[in-house]
């Protein structure tokens, strides 16, 4: 699959790497680098966003047209510049603004309960299970799209049928980012959603 990836960051490269080794087709596209956030739009069949929330709203508006119809994966939090919470309302998330200003694309949120520092082959296996990579949206072809990909590239992929669960999920990050940087907790911690049978 062609995969777009806009934000050449710690997410965004680790994503691109994992993708590429599962055999898929990626662009990264970035403000700084080779090829621009435009080129990883019109590559993608699925593009994703790995970058700072706050330069989403700037970034989304003239790649409208680019994602017309096409998956849109958030992997963004809305932070503070000091990795607090940015706090949108308990009606809402980044992942439904960012809806918002795509409206024909097929918006879904993965990826950004995983820190970048284990999106990597060997800090996946976590004492012999997998990393959960929760995935959320309104519609179930973008749904089983993303948590295909989430899966081919090693994650364990938790689907949950509404974008609105966004919500939780940038909360769970929030709670993340808390233990591994205000608790000094470090990086190197994953979550693992375990069902029972």
């Amino acid at each position: 699959m062609k995969i777009g990836i806009i934000g050449g960051g710690n997410v965004g490269s680790s994503l691109a790497k994992l993708l590429t080794n599962a055999g898929h087709d990626v662009l990264v596209g970035s403000r700084n680098g080779i090829n621009s956030a435009q080129d990883a739009a019109l590559h993608g069949d699925a593009v994703v966003l790995a970058l700072h929330y706050h330069a989403v709203a700037d970034a989304l508006p003239p790649l409208a047209d680019e994602l017309d119809g096409k998956v849109v994966v958030d992997a963004t939090n809305p932070l503070n510049d000091d990795w607090s919470p940015l706090l949108l309302g308990q009606e809402n998330s980044a992942a439904e603004e960012i809806a918002r200003l795509v409206p024909n694309a097929h918006v879904v949120k993965a990826f950004n309960t995983i820190f970048a520092d284990v999106m990597s082959k060997e800090k996946m296996d976590r004492a012999g299970q997998k990393i959960t990579a929760f995935v959320a949206s309104d519609e179930d072809v973008a749904l089983s799209t993303v948590a295909k990909l989430a899966d081919d590239m090693g994650f364990a992929s938790v689907t949950i049928s509404k974008l609105s669960a966004a919500r939780y999920l940038e909360a769970m990050a929030h709670l993340n980012i808390e233990l591994a940087i205000g608790q000094d907790g470090g990086t190197n911690a994953a979550l693992i959603y375990h069902r029972a049978s």
